[in-house]
């Protein structure tokens, strides 16, 4: 059985919109939880190594743009970083990262003096891998969209 590798634009979509999507809407169940789990894995595992802030379209933009292909979960996950790990600096009213001693205040989000910060940001290397690691994720991801939308002719595995 082959497939048609003929251009498909809902399944295209379908993979900008959730890793593995694409393939699940083609009908091929194993690859598409394949996709899902390497993708998501790859991309979570930046963020357990090297913290949420790895994840920051503010202070590392070219970094975001290949995550941002992992879809809107990276979209999701920078949000999430932006309103509730960073302050709002006193001063100039932006958001930034907290110093050591900054906190948070939970009902405006303004960093206070004391305290401890709502997140601590990796240091070096640990920072750098787990940016790797997740912008990885979208480019594998691009790989990914681009076999959702213009498929090549495969042939299925022989049955064992």
């Amino acid at each position: 059985m082959t497939e048609s590798a003929a251009f498909r634009p809902l399944h295209l979509l379908a993979a900008i919109a959730f890793p593995g999507a694409g393939h699940a809407l083609a009908g091929d169940i194993r690859r598409a939880a394949l996709i899902c789990g390497g993708v998501l894995g790859l991309f979570f595992g930046g963020i357990f190594i090297g913290g949420i802030d790895v994840i920051d379209r503010r202070e590392d933009p070219v970094w975001f743009y290949g995550q941002a292909l992992v879809g809107p979960v990276a979209f999701a996950v920078d949000t999430l970083h932006q309103k509730r790990f960073k302050v709002i600096d006193p001063q100039t009213g932006a958001s930034r990262s907290a110093y050591p001693t900054e906190g948070r205040d939970p009902a405006t989000g303004r960093a206070v003096q004391g305290g401890t910060p709502p997140n601590q940001k990796s240091i070096g290397k640990v920072n750098e891998l787990g940016t790797l690691y997740a912008t990885l994720a979208g480019m594998l991801n691009l790989i990914v969209i681009i076999d959702a939308g213009f498929p090549s002719r495969r042939k299925a595995a022989a049955p064992s």
